[in-house]
């Protein structure tokens, strides 16, 4: 057999989309999750914690193990890879058992930390192989952990169908291993690349300025309020589309069935938005002076779109423009703000201890993934008015993002870090 050729395409592209694809189905969870929920007698909010805390242990893991991946990069993808199939596996035979506490473990746990080591991963490898072009390739590798979802989840619909939903669990752990493990074996650091321990910095050094929590508090609202309007898509979808007349006559039941394909048209190009602002935004900023830039132009283009909405009630009115014009843009914001992640922490700490700064800003996702849906439920579940129930939560997420761009434009005026060699 012919040696594979040392170019960045097998050794840092082909591996970091083999490895993201499969650990981006993470974000499959809502096509199976009230199938746990009937098949084990559980309230769905309860299920729904096996999400919460995938991402909750994806983020910390992250934070805790990014010098692992500093050090290591070949184990850390072994370590990723094991993780991640023996949680959704696990997860498969705990729903058969069913023990309830075994898929928060499986699912939640073990494959959480699995996907907190395998984003890490081929990101600083990625940007040693594209020197020149560092957004782009990070938007590359982050794109396939967004389109992830959009890949797998007919295969899972399909496989529950014919050969049921704990068969699907084992026969994709499987499928999952067999393209990390390939991963693995791709994966490799460019010729003359060397590790220098001694030029590593210590994550509490990095928390000790100020710059990193401008950038943390930052990404931290921009997933935030990301979640908080994602998570409400569809219900922001039905009451702008109940208020058109074509609708406005039907039951709740026969509009559900009649804005079904609406909706599920809208969700999809909200995916292909999601996937262009990680490609788009983070390519960008290699052509810009400042990263930074980047994100002021992502804050101010979801200020904008939320003061549309709030100037022209376009849910309760039903000018469905202006509500996809919303919900598409903040999609791209919400995934260009995660691929420019990792160039912008190289422009303030350099990309000898990437995997490191970029692992502790990650904490920033953990914490969001618990407070964003609940702050979009809190807001709107109390709202006094529920015909209008989403008139508080809009300028809610405007004020935030407002916050998210002083944050950032204040870590715009630091110095940049002068270029050190890896």
């Amino acid at each position: 057999m012919s040696r594979i050729a040392d170019n960045r395409w097998t050794r840092a592209i082909a591996p970091a989309l083999l490895i993201h694809v499969s650990i981006g189905t993470v974000y499959c969870w809502s096509v199976f999750k009230q199938l746990i929920a009937d098949r084990m007698h559980a309230p769905a909010g309860t299920i729904e914690w096996g999400f919460s805390l995938a991402i909750f242990f994806l983020g910390m893991s992250a934070a805790f193990l990014g010098p692992m991946v500093e050090r290591d990069i070949k184990k850390s993808a072994l370590v990723s890879m094991v993780c991640f199939a023996v949680g959704f596996a696990g997860t498969g035979l705990s729903i058969a058992l069913n023990f309830l506490p075994g898929v928060f473990i499986c699912y939640g746990a073990i494959m959480g930390v699995g996907l907190g080591i395998g984003y890490l991963v081929p990101v600083k490898n990625l940007m040693l192989w594209f020197s020149n072009n560092k957004g782009l390739a990070t938007g590359i590798a982050v794109a396939g952990f967004g389109l992830a979802k959009a890949i797998a989840s007919p295969v899972m619909e399909y496989l529950i169908a014919s050969v049921g939903l704990v068969a699907m669990f084992y026969i994709l752990a499987a499928v999952y291993a067999v393209m990390m493990f390939a991963g693995f074996l791709l994966i490799k650091r460019p010729q003359g690349y060397v590790y220098h321990p001694e030029a590593q910095v210590s994550r509490r050094s990095i928390m000790k300025k100020p710059v990193f929590w401008g950038i943390w508090l930052a990404f931290y609202i921009n997933i935030t309020c990301g979640l908080a309007l994602i998570s409400q898509e569809k219900d922001i979808l039905h009451d702008a589309l109940s208020q058109m007349p074509k609708y406005a006559g039907l039951s709740a039941d026969k509009l559900s069935v009649a804005i079904a394909g609406i909706v599920g048209t809208v969700l999809a190009v909200d995916a292909v938005f999601n996937t262009l602002g990680r490609i788009g935004f983070s390519t960008l900023s290699d052509h810009l002076k400042r990263r930074e830039t980047v994100y002021l132009i992502i804050f101010a283009m979801s200020i904008a779109v939320c003061l549309l909405q709030i100037g022209t009630h376009s849910i309760d009115r039903a000018l469905l423009w202006a509500v996809l014009a919303m919900l598409f843009l903040v999609n791209a914001g919400y995934g260009g703000g995660f691929s420019t992640l990792p160039v912008l922490l190289d422009q303030h700490f350099g990309i000898t201890a990437v995997s490191t700064t970029h692992g502790l800003a990650l904490s920033a996702w953990a914490i969001a993934g618990l407070s964003g849906n609940q702050l979009a439920s809190f807001v709107v579940s109390h709202a006094s008015d529920q015909t209008h129930r989403y008139s508080a939560l809009i300028p809610i997420l405007a004020l935030l993002y407002a916050v998210a761009a002083v944050s950032i434009w204040l870590v715009s005026r630091v110095k940049k870090r002068e270029p050190v060699a890896a």
